[in-house]
């Protein structure tokens, strides 16, 4: 049935569970069984979506015999071990009900409620058997309550025994609509919208926020299975879910984003790294890449995967959809060391490395035909309700696509064919509301990860509309999303030269560097390290002021991560004499030196090592002198030269060989000459 555990691990029986046998006193058992009744007749008054006549036939059973219960509690009879052992079985049997009915009654899972129905009414027959067993072998004659209370007992035994749980026939007519419908699907047709909401006002999912809940649900029930490598029933909850998604967008129009949008917003913004591990994951298995190897689209998918792939006789890439023109396997060495790097510094074992991801589960490719020509279906409605539709629906419609392309990349190309890319970018231009604004932007950026994506909205002009909202937007949130969208279309290689080259970009990156919060300053700076990847538009960061930013960041923020990133950008920039000479008009031979000493990531401190490697090498004397004076410096080089990976403890060295010459020449008189300074420089 619903399999997930919730945070209550409801699934598992633990206490009050009393196992027959148990070394429990009579008084506790009794009172627990009371308090279980309470708890299953007071489900009388919830919603059942599916089950209704079952739920209330085993609900009055119960009720009886609470009635029973209550009248041994109020009497205070001493009960014999024959009547324990068979409140024993009750209690265990109780319990097992009341999962039952909270899975009945759950919001969110009506839909896979009714579509289970046939188990469910076996669950309800097992149950009732199960009460009836126990009410045959107990020995009411030895309990002193009422004639009129044993009638009671004899009457929910005998009714037990006869109890005939069936398939409700409207439970059964609405099962097979809904299977009619994912039917209509598979075969590419559209489904009539009244039988649809015929089948939903059944289920009393009358709003958006339900169909949400019911979606939220399957996604979740699709991870848990794949995760318990039980996936049998996957393709039909994948079915199901591009049914919740497909009503969702379709016949509710009218979600409540303006009272749960900016929370939402603000609660998931999205943050993005100079070294993010989800890069290193394979689109194919959701795995770190322990081989990562490139094919004639340019995407990098691990080995083993790609090569599983190829064997099955596909011939298109799992990722863009492009026709393979070759089937050779490229190694991506670059990336390979990256992978090591990052599994280095946080301690992964790449031989363990092959659990399951439930991050993004299985969206490289549709779980069922039905999901996927629902998702279709649905990706060009939203699209034609973000040319012709009204503002309302336009801003719904972007919320929609938000939604579907948050973390399911076959969702993302489905937009993205439907043609929903230009529309969103035409609304970010003509947009003069702030929350149409920042789903808008947010809907952008879900989409600029898509290979395709990137392309279209270069194509489409889509740079201007986004840059005017990283310059301009009407929140903050929209800014900083911004960012991260100009960090994703600067991860094509042609397309960096371009996005420097706009006048407004680098200067507004670093206008949120200055002002805007932690996630806004991160995106910002990672955004300026892609575009640094293009060797000239090296000479546009230096001029836009963002190196003293920088600076003041490290000596300032409590964010490991973002202080990480800070170095990334200030290690590019050292590589020229120019970024060096600009480099040294701060305070940064005292800032990095004590950043390298109270960083505790591995990769920071490479970064701090490799700027003041190029300091020392191309500031000259001036900058060795006030290194070689700093008391902390020796330590953390030392400590990096045996902790760090190879790259780092081979510059860590380096640094160490350049302060010990340092020492040894200044001591003889001869530090002039120890190392030549290129241009003069005013060091802080």
């Amino acid at each position: 049935m619903i399999k997930q555990y919730d945070r209550n691990d409801r699934r598992i029986l633990t206490f009050p569970a009393v196992h027959p046998c148990e070394g429990i006193s009579p008084d506790t058992l009794l009172s627990s069984l009371i308090i279980l009744s309470q708890s299953i007749c007071n489900h009388q008054s919830k919603s059942f979506a599916s089950q209704r006549r079952n739920a209330r036939q085993l609900i009055r059973q119960i009720g009886i015999l609470l009635i029973f219960f209550e009248d041994i509690k109020e009497r205070g009879l001493v009960l014999p071990d024959s009547v324990v052992l068979c409140f024993s079985e009750l209690h265990l049997t109780f319990q097992k009900i009341q999962f039952l009915l909270e899975d009945c009654a759950r919001e969110g899972a009506r839909l896979w409620m009714l579509m289970k129905s046939p188990f469910v009414v076996s669950q309800f027959r097992v149950l009732t058997r199960a009460i009836a067993t126990a009410l045959d072998v107990l020995p009411l004659d030895l309990i002193d309550v009422g004639g009129e209370v044993k009638e009671l007992v004899e009457f929910v035994a005998k009714q037990s025994r006869k109890a005939k749980f069936e398939l409700d026939p409207e439970d059964e007519w609405t099962s097979k609509q809904v299977l009619l419908i994912l039917d209509h699907f598979e075969r590419g047709i559209e489904p009539d919208l009244g039988l649809l909401n015929r089948v939903l006002a059944y289920l009393e999912i009358r709003s958006w926020s339900d169909c949400s809940k019911e979606a939220k649900f399957l996604e979740e029930e699709i991870k848990f299975q794949c995760s318990d490598c039980d996936e049998k029933e996957v393709p039909f909850l994948s079915s199901l879910l591009g049914l919740m998604c497909y009503s969702r967008g379709v016949l509710f129009e009218t979600s409540n984003y303006r009272n749960n949008e900016q929370s939402d917003m603000r609660g998931n913004m999205e943050t993005i790294s100079c070294l993010n591990p989800e890069d290193f994951r394979c689109p194919i298995s959701l795995e770190l890449m322990t081989d990562p190897v490139t094919v004639s689209t340019g995407q990098t998918y691990d080995r083993s995967s790609i090569q599983k792939w190829l064997k099955a006789g596909n011939t298109i890439c799992p990722k863009t959809g492009e026709r393979l023109t070759s089937t050779e396997l490229v190694p991506n060495t670059t990336l390979r060391k990256l992978i090591q790097h990052f599994c280095a510094e946080n301690g992964v074992s790449l031989s363990h490395s092959k659990s399951r991801s439930q991050d993004i589960t299985r969206t490289i490719v549709p779980g069922s035909v039905a999901a996927a020509e629902a998702i279709r279906f649905l990706s060009k409605f939203l699209a034609r309700k973000l040319v012709f539709g009204s503002n309302e629906q336009k801003t719904n419609a972007a919320h929609e696509i938000r939604l579907l392309s948050k973390s399911n990349i076959f969702n993302r190309s489905c937009l993205i064919e439907a043609g929903a890319v230009l529309p969103l970018l035409n609304l970010l231009s003509s947009s003069a509301d702030k929350t149409t604004q920042e789903i808008a932007i947010a809907a952008v950026l879900k989409l600029s990860k898509h290979t395709s994506g990137k392309k279209v909205i270069i194509e489409s002009g889509g740079l201007t509309p986004i840059v005017a909202v990283l310059k301009s937007g009407f929140t903050l949130e929209a800014r900083q999303t911004a960012a991260a969208t100009i960090f994703y279309l600067a991860s094509v290689k042609i397309y960096r030269r371009m996005i420097g080259e706009t006048p407004q970009v680098i200067p507004s990156l670093v206008e949120l560097i200055k002002n805007g919060t932690s996630c806004g300053k991160k995106n910002a700076v990672v955004a300026i390290f892609g575009l640094l990847l293009h060797p000239a538009n090296r000479h546009r960061v230096l001029a836009s002021g963002i190196v003293p930013l920088l600076i003041d960041v490290l000596s300032s923020s409590d964010n490991d991560e973002l202080k990480a990133d800070s170095l990334a950008v200030l290690a590019a920039v050292s590589e020229t004499a120019d970024g060096v000479f600009t480099i040294l008009q701060t305070n940064a031979l005292h800032v990095i030196p004590r950043t390298l000493h109270s960083l505790p990531s591995k990769r920071g401190k490479e970064y701090c090592v490799s700027i003041l490697l190029a300091l020392c090498k191309n500031g000259g004397v001036d900058a060795i002198g006030i290194l070689a004076k700093n008391p902390f410096l020796m330590g953390s080089l030392y400590a990096l030269l045996t902790d760090g990976t190879t790259h780092g403890s081979r510059k860590a060295g380096n640094l160490i060989k350049l302060l010990h010459r340092f020492h040894e020449t200044s001591t003889s008189g001869a530090v002039a000459s120890s190392v030549p300074c290129e241009r003069p420089v005013n060091v802080w």
